[in-house]
């Protein structure tokens, strides 16, 4: 009986070292952010409503329903036609902030799951800083993906994203446009 016993817990701990070895993607984190010459009201303006991220270079239209109020849906429509459908899922005007995620994207057009993200902007004066922040899977969820589908790969899309769109915010509004 003993034995047996021993042989048992032998055999679950080395179900559990296997299980280790083997746990598949974790979740991934970046934030983004950038100064911008000029109030955080003046930037909130055109960062501020969810329904409008023509800020974005890749976004060609946005469609949605639900304005600013929580679980409020958009569809951006990207240049090329591919499409990402997001939901929101906090906002706060006074605070100049709002988080969002992805409720349906193909993980050719952005190499990623599960992903969430948090925009806002703080400042004083005639300068703001807008954070990005965002936390997701990679596109691939179980062990060695494919290269286009990896932990790096989704890290680096988001982030090019990101810069993107952060440049462009700070062009638009520090032109006045």
């Amino acid at each position: 009986m003993k034995f047996q016993l021993l042989a048992a817990a032998a055999a679950l701990l080395v179900g559990f070292a296997g299980a280790a070895e083997a746990h598949g993607p974790t979740r991934q984190k970046t934030t983004q952010s950038i100064e911008i010459n000029a109030a955080p009201d003046k930037v909130w303006t055109v960062i501020g409503n969810f329904q409008d991220m023509s800020w974005l270079p890749p976004v060609e239209k946005t469609e949605g329903s639900g304005g600013n109020d929580k679980d409020a849906t958009r569809t951006l429509t990207l240049k090329g036609g591919a499409t990402v459908k997001e939901q929101l899922t906090k906002y706060d005007a006074d605070t100049k902030t709002y988080a969002y995620r992805i409720t349906e994207v193909d993980v050719k057009v952005l190499p990623v799951t599960n992903y969430s993200s948090h925009i806002s902007v703080k400042g004083e004066g005639d300068k703001s800083t807008v954070t990005w922040q965002g936390a997701f899977y990679r596109g691939f969820p179980n062990n060695d993906p494919p290269p286009e589908l990896s932990d790096e790969a989704a890290i680096k899309a988001v982030n090019e994203l990101y810069q993107a769109g952060l440049a462009s915010v700070k062009e638009k509004v520090e032109k006045g446009s």
